[in-house]
């Protein structure tokens, strides 16, 4: 019965035109802001996706690191711990060390990772190989796979022939004289066999070895690691992170498992920190809605007073009365973020299918990613109908509130 009154109101002719326009008005702010809301959280799901698979392909699902140390040591028990356990697909180990790569004047620093054979089920590294292949060599005969910025920062060309191959620096820790270049460093000729391109920061950064080679130039065993990463029977993070805690429990806590969320914490934490914030600003355009909402509302109350006095009179208590004005505002809050819904859907739908937006710069996408979850309309349109129930409500409590006559 509410409703219906409500909706007799709204689209009945006022006697002023002023009370139509800014009702008008205000469905227009309602559907702005919802369609802003929608768009930009949106587009910031599809940074954050394309920034989680790039991510993804380079991070492992788990890492197991020391608890106090750089160096990771297992023990044979330890290691048919991980490898028997039914939600791990598979172990790979990793040597990681800072290192100077040097071709003829060219010279840059990196970090080198040894990798094993399982390396490749782990890793999406194998799959971004532009040029060559992923192939680390042997202990005697190393072949290292570099980075994007790395070719390009040294001269190095896949395939090319060498009459001296590019040289890797590798610190010596038992060095008594540091300003030797000699005693300072190992030095080792490797080829070059594959070039990634997953984005700058690894691109720049990384290359990557056979393990053994690098345990041999590092002077470690085969039994010391800097950790080992691995891949699991897991189809969320949630999920990955209950495995990653069972199998905490099980190898004790002289080591820590991280997920790939708890290796990137930073990243993705900043990543919600903003989407956050954009949200809250976005959310201000509502409230400018809502003021238009109270303006027309409140000259509603002073149209339909007669209207009020008669269903008092009918027997109508303060509450109905205000339960109307009420309605009057969540149609209008209807009317807005219904439009404003189906107009943003079909933005993003227009973006996703042909990509008509386009960032500028090199970035590793030419367009803005764009990914619509249930979860953010839904959000939306709670956002909406909370703001301007709170909005309606002034104007429709005083409404009930007023002592009028029909002799008025």
């Amino acid at each position: 019965m509410n409703f219906l009154f409500a909706w007799r109101y709204f689209k009945s002719k006022k006697s002023t035109n002023a009370v139509n326009i800014i009702a008008y008005i205000s469905i227009v702010a309602i559907m702005v802001g919802t369609i802003a809301l929608i768009l930009v959280l949106s587009v910031f799901n599809g940074f954050e996706s394309l920034v989680k698979n790039l991510y993804s392909d380079f991070y492992a699902d788990a890492k197991i690191i020391p608890t106090t140390g750089k160096i990771l040591y297992f023990n044979t028990e330890q290691i048919n711990t991980i490898q028997q356990d039914k939600q791990v697909a598979y172990v790979s180990f990793v040597v990681e060390e800072k290192a100077l790569l040097k071709n003829g004047d060219y010279q840059s620093t990196v970090i080198v990772k040894g990798v094993d054979n399982n390396y490749s089920a782990v890793s999406g590294v194998p799959n971004h190989i532009v040029r060559g292949s992923f192939n680390t060599g042997t202990t005697d005969a190393p072949q290292i796979v570099i980075g994007g910025g790395i070719e390009n920062a040294v001269g190095i060309y896949i395939g090319a022939e060498y009459l001296v191959l590019p040289t890797l620096y590798l610190p010596n820790k038992k060095a008594l004289n540091f300003t030797n270049l000699n005693d300072a460093f190992f030095s080792f000729n490797v080829l070059p066999s594959g070039v990634f391109n997953i984005q700058q920061e690894f691109d720049n950064k990384f290359i990557f070895t056979n393990i053994s080679f690098l345990q041999f130039m590092l002077d470690m065993d085969n039994s010391q690691y800097s950790y080992a990463v691995l891949k699991l029977h897991a189809k969320s993070d949630r999920e990955a992170k209950k495995i990653t805690e069972q199998l905490q429990k099980k190898l004790g806590n002289q080591f820590i498992i991280q997920t790939r969320y708890e290796q990137n914490k930073s990243l993705y934490s900043i990543m919600q920190i903003e989407k956050w914030v954009i949200y809250g600003i976005l959310s201000l355009i509502l409230v400018v809605a809502a003021f238009n909402m109270i303006g027309s509302l409140t000259m509603l109350v002073l149209e339909k007073q007669k209207d009020i006095a008669i269903l008092k009179a009918m027997g109508a208590t303060d509450n109905t009365i205000q339960y109307i004005f009420i309605s009057n505002g969540l149609i209008l809050a209807l009317i807005g973020s219904s439009i404003g819904i189906a107009l943003a859907s079909f933005i993003c739908w227009l973006q996703i299918k042909f990509k008509l937006l386009k960032l500028g710069g090199s970035f590793v996408v030419d367009y803005y990613p764009v990914e619509m979850r249930l979860q953010d309309f839904v959000l939306v349109i709670l956002t909406v109908f909370i703001v301007l129930f709170i909005a309606s409500y002034i104007p429709a409590s005083k409404a009930g509130k007023q002592k009028l006559s029909l002799k008025s």
